[in-house]
């Protein structure tokens, strides 16, 4: 059984998370309250989970026969602040038509 559209799925969720964490903590502390290592910590975990997303957005892209387009969406949905939330109703769905 293949696990690689799950594991997207989670690490979509935690980029989201950290996304949100420093649009609206971390910004908010290094420019309001001047405390800059929050955007430090805070955007190097977002770059990480950034980079794992693209990663595994490819390999379900490859494993599961999706389309460029689909690759877009994802995408864009990791550029946009709740995007990855919005997008991971449809991603459930996929993900239990493959299986």
């Amino acid at each position: 059984m293949k696990k690689t559209f799950s594991w997207f799925r989670k690490v979509a969720f935690a980029e989201g998370v950290s996304f949100v964490i420093l649009l609206f903590v971390a910004m908010p502390l290094k420019y309001l309250a001047g405390i800059p290592i929050a955007v430090t910590i805070t955007g190097g975990l977002h770059g990480i989970l950034f980079v794992t997303f693209a990663v595994l957005a490819r390999e379900v892209k490859s494993e599961y026969k999706k389309d460029f387009r689909w690759l877009v969406k994802a995408g864009l949905a990791s550029l946009l602040p709740f995007g990855t939330f919005v997008m991971d109703k449809e991603w459930r769905k996929e993900e239990a038509a493959a299986l």
